[in-house]
């Protein structure tokens, strides 16, 4: 039989294997399932953001971690492996719903558990984990920047960079390091990425740090920040060139500097957040812009339903029509993902085996292993107040401190910032009032010191009397001006201050505060033995002290602060000196850390010892002393008449005496007259 004149052999080849390719796709569902044409007239894109911030190395369900117990209910929230199922399920449902789903972290997902102490010794878990969960975009937060640039480059690229771009890309639009660094000569950090979702909606994404948060990193030179709201505007406008429809900033600025964001820089949909740690558990919408954010340590996973409108170019939120919240509880509801769950077992071996060397043994599982038992929280509240945490902390500062030296130490000052929760034992059966070395060193594990190990150093310094009055008068000045973040807590003395006469008056339009230096109306030493007590026989009068200098002990990163003072504060002025009274400038701080053995002593070791030095209960394990239950007055308000009052009374009585004499002189010329 014969084919029909003008249809060939060739043509019915190509038929056959046009058919059979397409057989081939429908058998393996590789057929695409999305139109990529995009909607029709009037109609709108729908998408999903999943969203996290300020993860703070919380690879393992936590608060307590300790009271973790896979196969039973218990109170911890967070973990990798949480987060990783919830995910997958959303993106099970979706997909059948022909829906994209994006996943995207508001920065910080560096610093403050233990886990993060794996960054300086050639590991990656947090990164690569977010990889393996599926992140499409992260940002580079302040506390990416806790071990310096060069251990931020070489943990980009152990955790696949510049490769990984193409599924988990890394956004820092703001940050300008030099052209030799690593950071830009293997492109580990990029200024906006664009993506064509299964749908085909064109989202383009830029990163940025926000002032906050460049205020307080730690060692982010030689990185330079460029203007948040002009790099805004440059990114905006290069993703329309690019095509891009929606646009998203991934912030990591806090909610009031990302609703100054919104209302000066146009042409941004979304804005995922973070850096305040604030749950909104409702989006803030600034203009045409909606803002989000999940609070911290994974608490919380946001879910953001929007549908794009690519006529009009308007963005509607359709959580409510879905009844779906915008923040998801990560708790024990949510099972692990086994994979994950897996991956971080083996970054868990890995820092046991850190521990254990920097413990010379003594501790050798961060969660089996057990420092002291406690009846009862030691809190790091209330805000702008001494607290129990911050007094245990720095009497253990102190204490440990001048147990493993010659000199001693007389004070210890941390700030709040640097105490990044409370202490808290376990509460079930298998973990009743234990508290584990993971749950005390979350709280004062941040930083790295010059040997390249996690934790920022003691330091100490010598100062006179004077210099240690006007520390105080500093530290009422910061607590009335820039918040709790910067309220300093303190062993070895207490002190009494009127909240009223920190500030006579601020500079209008510069919004400068100028300093009485005269908020603080008494200072005392703690002279008796141990942790510092109540009895009024215990202190002496700073003034009438008589010591020529004082040994404060602090840690690395507060001390490089402590020079600012001086230069813009010259009224309160210090001068830094070693043991022997010899002035130490900014650039030899170094020379005033703290060494045992030849290693740098940690703020986190002196805590730990601290605890494991607690007094040895019946249970004989060390058991915490009921005084850090509460506050123990060492900082103290007190309420007398402001000195801008008296300012304000003498003012006025001059004002009367001028208008008398006045008064007086005319009555005299007149009478002459």
């Amino acid at each position: 039989m014969s084919l029909s004149r003008g249809f060939s052999h060739k043509h019915l080849i190509i038929i056959c294997l046009t058919f059979i390719f397409s057989f081939i796709l429908l058998l393996t569902g590789s057929a695409f399932p999305y139109s990529y044409a995009g909607p029709a007239p009037g109609q709108e894109y729908n998408l999903t953001i999943l969203y996290t911030n300020d993860e703070h190395g919380s690879v393992i369900p936590h608060s307590p971690a300790v009271d973790f117990y896979p196969a039973r209910e218990n109170p911890t929230i967070g973990g990798y492996a949480r987060l990783a199922a919830a995910v997958k399920m959303i993106r099970e449902e979706k997909e059948t719903a022909g829906e994209p789903v994006l996943l995207i972290s508001g920065g910080d997902f560096l610093g403050g558990s233990a886990f993060s102490w794996l960054a300086p010794l050639g590991s990656a878990p947090e990164l690569s984990l977010k990889q393996m969960i599926g992140y499409d975009a992260v940002v580079i937060g302040n506390h990416e920047y806790d071990y310096g640039p060069d251990v931020l480059a070489n943990y980009l690229m152990t955790a696949g960079y510049p490769e990984a771009h193409d599924n988990t890309v890394v956004l820092a639009s703001n940050a300008e390091a030099p052209p030799d660094h690593l950071l830009v000569r293997n492109d580990l950090f990029r200024d906006n990425h664009l993506m064509v979702l299964e749908n085909g909606l064109k989202v383009g994404l830029f990163g940025l740090i926000g002032k906050d948060a460049v205020s307080v990193t730690a060692a982010h030179e030689p990185v330079e920040f460029t203007d948040q709201h002009e790099t805004a505007l440059l990114m905006v406008d290069q993703l329309r060139e690019q095509g891009a429809q929606m646009i998203i900033a991934v912030t990591h600025s806090g909610v009031e500097e990302d609703r100054d964001l919104a209302r000066e820089v146009p042409g941004i949909d979304v804005i995922v957040g973070g850096h305040c740690h604030t749950a909104l558990h409702e989006p803030v919408v600034e203009g045409d812009t909606v803002i989000v954010q999940a609070g911290s340590l994974l608490e919380y996973y946001g879910r953001l339903e929007l549908a794009f409108n690519p006529s009009t170019r308007e963005v509607r939120i359709r959580n409510e029509e879905n009844e779906v919240p915008f923040l998801h509880t990560l708790d024990y509801t949510i099972p692990l993902d086994l994979e994950i769950d897996a991956e971080i077992n083996r970054y868990k071996e890995k820092l046991n085996a850190l521990v254990a060397e920097k413990t010379a043994g003594r501790f050798q599982d961060i969660l089996d292993d057990y420092i002291m038992l406690s009846d009862f929280e030691i809190p790091n509240h209330p805000r702008l107040q001494e607290s129990p945490a911050g007094n245990f902390i720095t009497d253990a500062m102190r204490l440990v401190t001048s147990e493993k030296t010659d000199h001693g130490a007389d004070f210890a000052v941390q700030a709040n910032g640097s105490i990044r929760g409370s202490i808290t034992p376990g509460t079930m059966p298998h973990s009743f009032s234990k508290v584990s070395f993971y749950d005390l060193v979350e709280i004062v594990g941040l930083g790295k010191g010059p040997d390249g190990y996690a934790g920022y150093p003691i330091v100490a310094v010598y100062l006179t009397a004077d210099e240690i009055a006007s520390l105080l008068e500093v530290a009422v000045l910061l607590k009335e001006t820039l918040g709790d973040t910067y309220f300093l807590q303190f062993s070895g003395l207490r002190y009494d201050y009127n909240p009223q006469n920190a500030v006579l008056f601020t500079v209008p339009f510069l919004d400068l505060p100028i300093p009485t230096t005269m908020a603080v109306t008494s200072a005392q030493r703690y002279i008796g033995e141990g942790r510092q007590g109540f009895e009024d026989d215990q202190y002496v009068s700073l003034e009438e002290d008589g010591r020529d200098l004082y040994c404060l002990v602090t840690d690395s990163y507060i001390v490089s602060f402590l020079p600012m003072v001086s230069e813009m504060l010259p009224q309160l002025d210090f001068v830094l000196k070693d043991q022997q009274g010899n002035p130490v400038t900014a650039d030899e701080l170094d020379q005033l850390i703290v060494y045992v053995d030849g290693e740098e002593l940690k703020v986190w070791q002196t805590v730990v010892e601290y605890a494991a030095n607690q007094p040895v209960g019946d249970s004989g394990l060390p058991e915490v002393d009921p005084y850090y239950a509460s506050a123990a007055a060492r900082i103290n308000p007190v309420w007398t008449i402001p000195l801008i009052t008296w300012l304000i009374i003498i003012i006025l009585m001059l004002v009367v005496v001028i208008y008398y004499l006045f008064r007086r002189r005319k009555i005299r010329k007149k009478s002459l007259n």
